[in-house]
């Protein structure tokens, strides 16, 4: 192509012209191949300050090396003669241009590019496609992650669920908040206690705070505090899932050792709880196989406090299937007995520790939120921390959440 056509097909900076395009490796010398655009400023251009905006005057000239968009699959980089001028407010600025930021050493087409892409391939991925560095993607990226979901919008926010999730392997969580309606992410933040949460609530503001008129969440004693201390107003409603998962570990598994440190001299009874934790943790519908059926039916027939406590664990479930709450308290009231004539030192503790939360379950009934959609949730948050192999920035990592649940469209 003829040098002056082909400045003219590169004429697409505003405010600059392309004087001059050269490319350059591709050979014995050098294998990758690079196209170098220089870019002279138009003398017919208004110049802006790049902070306040106003007309101003050229103050003098610095070069700069930007890296844009491919051309033709071969790295472009742009030498910019780039104008700084001086603003009578805000001193010798740089000029503001549309297509490039302030500080930025890739053009803003690029940096939409280039996070676009980080929304389907790991950041390693991106650098190589582009040739840049890890860092100069992870960058781009956060950047237009905060632009997009730094601050959410929580104007219509009456119902929300929480949760934690696990950040690494040991004792770290984060805890985040979800609107159950939309599926969108609404918070992350570091930690599962009451100070973590506490800035989801001063985000959410009085006017949020008293707008909100549910919360489903785990048992968990430092989330209820502190949605009672700035939502006085909202229902707590206690999850399924967590509940039945602790009378499990609890109750279930805790009779089941007992029975078998009972049977010590017992061998043929022994034997047939040794090896059976999973099958009487294990959902029925869940139980696909035969064999495994029978040998629960066989179990539950063999040993009375086993069945006791099993049978218990369903009629339990049936406090979150109701829609009436007088119904649900008169169940709680008669599981609650029968917990307690039961003799079993585990049952009976469960059902004294349960009695504080009873409220919140039966709260259940008029308002029927759980926190299963949040572990859908987790499993993708485990996916984003495999794409990123292992982050090392928990803002970043935190916003790479939100964009991955931004709510259901309409």
């Amino acid at each position: 192509m003829p040098q002056r056509k082909a400045k003219k097909f590169f004429d697409d900076w505003e405010g600059y012209y392309a004087h001059r395009v050269i490319r350059c490796g591709g050979d014995e010398k050098s294998s990758k191949p690079l196209v170098i655009v220089e870019l002279l400023p138009r003398n017919s251009s208004k110049l802006f300050c790049n902070r306040c905006g106003r007309v101003c005057k050229e103050h003098d000239r610095v070069v700069r090396w930007i890296r844009d968009l491919p051309i033709f699959e071969v790295a472009t980089l742009l030498k910019l003669y780039r104008r700084r001028v001086y603003c009578p407010k805000c001193g010798p600025q740089l000029e503001r241009l549309d297509w490039l930021e302030r500080y930025s050493r890739v053009t803003r087409r690029l940096a939409e590019s280039v996070s676009r892409l980080c929304q389907h391939l790991p950041v390693k991925q991106v650098a190589e496609f582009y040739q840049l560095s890890w860092d100069q993607v992870k960058a781009i990226d956060k950047q237009s992650l905060k632009q997009r979901f730094d601050r959410v919008e929580l104007s219509d926010v009456k119902l929300i669920v929480l949760d934690e999730f696990a950040l690494h392997k040991g004792h770290r969580y984060a805890t985040v908040v979800v609107e159950p309606g939309s599926k969108r992410v609404l918070w992350v933040g570091s930690g599962h206690s009451r100070a973590s949460l506490r800035p989801f609530f001063k985000q959410l503001g009085q006017t949020g705070c008293r707008r909100l008129q549910a919360v489903a969440m785990d048992m968990n004693g430092a989330y209820e505090q502190e949605v009672r201390a700035h939502c006085p107003k909202a229902r707590i409603v206690f999850d399924l899932f967590h509940v039945i998962a602790k009378y499990s570990r609890e109750v279930i598994n805790r009779v089941r050792i007992n029975e078998t440190h009972r049977l010590k001299h017992d061998p043929s009874g022994r034997r047939l709880i040794k090896g059976s934790r999973w099958l009487l943790l294990r959902n029925p519908e869940n139980i696909s196989r035969q064999q495994d059926r029978i040998r629960l039916e066989e179990l539950l027939a063999a040993n009375h406090n086993l069945l006791t406590v099993y049978l218990l664990k369903d009629d339990l479930k049936q406090l979150w299937s109701l829609r009436s709450a007088w119904k649900a308290r008169r169940l709680w009231k008669q599981w609650q007995a029968r917990a307690m004539e039961s003799g079993l030192a585990p049952l009976i503790k469960f059902a004294q520790r349960l009695r504080p939360y009873i409220s919140g379950i039966i709260a259940h009934c008029r308002w029927p939120l759980h926190t299963s959609l949040l572990e859908g949730i987790n499993n993708k948050i485990k996916v984003i921390k495999r794409m990123v192999y292992g982050f090392r920035d928990s803002e970043y990592f935190f916003l790479k959440i939100k964009a991955a649940f931004p709510g259901n469209p309409g």
